[in-house]
């Protein structure tokens, strides 16, 4: 079952995003707090939503997104920040199944894009999205400011 989380889905969801992490090898970068992530996803005008995939009352994945928005096409579309399913529920269906969630919020709303990043090393996530007729976007480049170059850019100088 996939359903829009709750307040009370946080603690798993926190637990599941240091999960990700640990699989992404990158645990050490995890700062969010409970409360950060109780607030901006249950704010009066959340900045990011959350979908939940339940399995016997168990909540086995998620996914994390928020809005973006295309000067070209004029219209909102879904950035998805993290998706993940617990490794002993991979192949039941609940990947496709959130992000079938996600498809129907984008046709529902209008919305032309569903956009997301993976390692280039995670095959099992690349193939998973190439099978759901994703293309690889190769022709941009990333960028990424965050820490002291984004204070040096801001003009803070401590």
């Amino acid at each position: 079952m996939i359903r829009p989380a709750t307040p009370a889905d946080v603690p798993e969801i926190l637990n599941m995003i240091h999960e990700l992490a640990a699989y992404e090898k990158a645990a050490h970068e995890v700062r969010v707090t409970e409360e950060q992530l109780r607030d901006t996803l249950f704010r009066d005008h959340p900045a990011a939503f959350a979908h939940v995939a339940e399995q016997d009352g168990e909540t086995v994945g998620f996914a994390l997104w928020f809005l973006t928005y295309s000067t070209w096409r004029g219209v909102h579309g879904v950035y998805l920040e993290d998706l993940y399913v617990r490794p002993q529920h991979r192949g039941g269906g609940h990947g496709f199944a959130l992000m079938r969630r996600l498809g129907e919020i984008c046709d529902e709303r209008g919305y032309q894009r569903l956009e997301w990043s993976v390692l280039d090393w995670n095959e099992p996530s690349i193939r998973f999205y190439e099978k759901l007729g994703a293309v690889n976007q190769d022709d941009w480049l990333r960028y990424r400011l965050t820490d002291e170059p984004l204070r040096r850019l801001a003009g803070r100088r401590d």
